[in-house]
């Protein structure tokens, strides 16, 4: 299906068909057209784009094609310590500048964002090690650290997990890299939101209660819109999606699709409550131009991962892999996960996950990426006889 770029005000009519380029404008020019620009979920309002499974920015603001076709790399991990997390990302990232033909290098903004997870707590957060090697590696090609940052959700549970300092007093960084947590709303804009019909779940009368002046018309319409994190939008050449993996009771499996959307806005939890609109909220917010446009790699360690009982933390329930994987495709690694995730289950003597999970169905069929783990062409490190 061809993109559909959906206003107000704008001088385009809802549904009137526009160029994937057009798909999505920039905050300026929405706000130069005096327009709001947001993607409604459901059949008949479905916003579709087929996108190439990565983009890099060049300095002249042009996107560039990465390797995106079904390549998977995997770095062998005979521990997980800090200097295995160094030798394993600087071999990743350097295979992939050699399968891209051009190096990793700042670009117009000269920033980075790191998409980290933090939802399961300490237990399953992106490991600190895995983020210090990223940031290194990033430092390596020229990127200050001051100038990559973190995103995720909670406050609270990035400091839990250690990406914030104890005190509110010793700043918002983690070891001098800033840290955006989203809930705090100072890092989205009114102009980029995902809205869903979804019933409201907004009680106006208690927030005029709490001294919010705000009629039940304008609660309403708030409440059935996300936000988008505006750093990974506007402010990054690029970023790097860090999942961990878990199963999810809703949506089958909580990785590279769900930390890069559903935990990467807000008011999301009336998706993943539900098996029947989270997929395709999911789906339709990974398939959003300006987010793809940066998003052009996901790094999953296999240190731990659950098998059943997420995303709630169950050490009892974690398997773990000696691998570092990295793909352009997080479909394909979501696929990838989930059968290693129904291996442990069926040793285990639990009900494996669908075939076919919707979340990565819905995905597939818009462009995000391959839903098919038998089409992953994958690149192994260190190759052999290199020790």
């Amino acid at each position: 299906m061809m993109g559909r770029r959906i206003t107000e005000d704008s001088g385009r009519t809802r549904g009137e068909s526009a160029t994937p380029e057009g798909f999505f404008a920039s905050g300026e020019a929405a706000r130069a057209a005096g327009g709001r620009f947001f993607f409604r979920i459901g059949a008949a309002w479905l916003a579709v784009v087929l996108l190439v499974s990565g983009f890099a920015v060049t300095d002249a603001g042009e996107t560039e094609a990465v390797p995106s076709g079904p390549l998977v790399w995997t770095h062998r991990m005979p521990s997980f310590s800090e200097e295995n997390y160094r030798t394993a990302v600087e071999g990743l990232l350097a295979s992939f500048e050699e399968k891209r033909g051009s190096p990793v290098e700042p670009g117009e903004q000269g920033r980075v964002g790191l998409k980290v997870y933090t939802h399961s707590g300490p237990g399953l957060a992106t490991p600190r090690s895995l983020v210090r090697a990223v940031v290194e590696s990033l430092e390596e090609r020229g990127y200050a650290r001051r100038d990559i940052f973190l995103v995720d959700l909670s406050r609270y549970r990035l400091r839990q997990s250690g990406f914030l300092p104890r005190s509110d007093r010793e700043g918002d960084e983690f070891e001098g890299s800033p840290v955006y947590a989203l809930e705090t709303g100072r890092h989205y804009d009114p102009d980029w939101h995902y809205e869903s019909p979804l019933p409201p779940r907004t009680d106006f009368r208690r927030l005029q209660q709490f001294g919010v002046e705000v009629s039940e018309e304008e609660a309403v319409g708030e409440d059935r819109k996300s936000y988008l994190p505006y750093p990974l939008l506007h402010e990054a050449d690029f970023w790097i999606n860090l999942p961990r993996y878990t199963d999810h009771p809703q949506l089958g499996v909580n990785g590279a699709l769900l930390n890069a959307t559903l935990w990467n806005a807000s008011n999301t939890s009336r998706f993943l409550s539900s098996r029947s609109t989270g997929p395709a909220a999911a789906a339709e917010m990974a398939a959003i131009p300006e987010l793809r446009r940066g998003w052009v790699l996901n790094l999953a360690t296999l240190e731990s991962f659950q098998f059943i009982g997420g995303p709630s933390f169950r050490s009892l329930y974690t398997a773990s892999k000696p691998e570092l994987w990295m793909s352009a495709d997080p479909v394909l690694l979501d696929a990838l996960m989930v059968e290693k995730i129904n291996c442990e289950r069926k040793a285990r003597g639990f009900r494996e996950l669908e075939a076919f999970l919707s979340l990565l169905e819905f995905s597939e069929q818009i462009g995000v990426g391959s839903n098919d783990p038998d089409a992953a062409e994958w690149v192994r490190l260190p190759a052999e006889g290199d020790g």
